[in-house]
């Protein structure tokens, strides 16, 4: 479904509700009211969301924000202080999320909160102050900073929830873009090669479904067959094997041994890709290179 529109553009399609965005129809859901409620909910699942898709052991809770910071400014060695950086964005990021649930809980009672209201200030400057600090952040996988993901809390605070959901939906197009480019790039690395027959069919399905995970939400009843599907087609990749022959030459199973790890690493990639639902460019064009270095050089040493 790649049928040119203007961003925004919603159609149905067999009974399936898309939105158009840079090239891509994308499952829509209907936006929530702006309520300071409602951005406390997404605030908290975006929180979640980031740090599920970050490295480990930055998940610190806010009241130890004062003692992350004293870790962070002792530290010297630059590898260790990156670490240190991680983990007080993550204090900075539960404090702000403290804040505004006591904000919110206090607009329950009753009790009007202004945006001058120094809660709210303190809630901004924590937040602030994480994005700027979650640049060290990495994903887990060690591969890249994910600081797209990261400043989601951030922006859901200080814009329109309206303007959230339209900046997520361009940025599950880009990672859908990410998604196509590698499957593009592996499929073409592995075309020459007979003994891996087959294998563009099990990424292409595998792609498809991988960007039929990344639009749909879990409270979606369609889960429940896509699902199945993502990661069903998922082990087809990792499971693949080459043909075998009789007498393999020792360049041929090298050969394949590295056709082996690069299709792990793909499949790896698209795994990070549609799981954090933004894109990660970097990894991407590493990727991409690693196919090329491939195509241009095992497969110059066919039998």
């Amino acid at each position: 479904m790649n049928n040119r529109a203007e961003n925004g553009t919603r159609q149905n399609f067999d009974g399936k509700e898309c939105v158009y965005y840079d090239g891509y129809w994308i499952r829509y859901y209907p936006e929530p009211e702006d309520t300071l409620g409602n951005r406390k909910k997404l605030i908290d699942n975006l929180t979640r969301r980031a740090f599920h898709h970050t490295e480990t052991g930055i998940n610190t809770p806010g009241y130890r924000m004062e003692e992350a910071r004293a870790a962070y400014d002792m530290e010297n060695d630059p590898a260790r202080k990156r670490v240190n950086a991680a983990i007080l964005a993550g204090a900075l990021f539960n404090r702000a999320t403290d804040i505004f649930t006591a904000i919110v809980n206090l607009e329950e009672q009753g009790v009007q909160i202004t945006h001058g209201n120094e809660l709210m200030k303190q809630c901004s400057n924590c937040f602030k102050e994480a994005l700027e600090l979650g640049k060290q952040v990495k994903h887990y996988s060690g591969q890249e900073g994910i600081d797209e993901l990261w400043g989601e809390p951030f922006k859901a605070f200080t814009q329109p929830i309206s303007q959230l959901f339209s900046a997520r939906y361009r940025k599950i197009a880009q990672a859908m873009r990410d998604i196509d480019q590698i499957i593009d790039h592996m499929t073409e690395a592995f075309s020459g090669e007979k003994r891996l027959v087959g294998i563009e069919q099990v990424l292409r399905e595998y792609g498809r479904a991988s960007k039929l995970q990344m639009e749909i939400m879990k409270s979606d009843l369609d889960f429940f067959a896509i699902w199945p599907i993502y990661i069903s087609s998922r082990e087809k990749v990792e499971e693949f094997e080459p043909v075998k022959e009789d007498e393999p030459g020792v360049n041929l199973l090298h050969r394949m041994a590295k056709a082996k790890k690069l299709l792990l690493a793909g499949s790896s990639l698209i795994t990070y890709i549609s799981g954090a639902r933004v894109p990660m460019p970097e990894s991407t064009r590493l990727f991409v290179q690693r196919c090329e270095i491939f195509r241009t050089t095992c497969l110059l040493s066919s039998d």
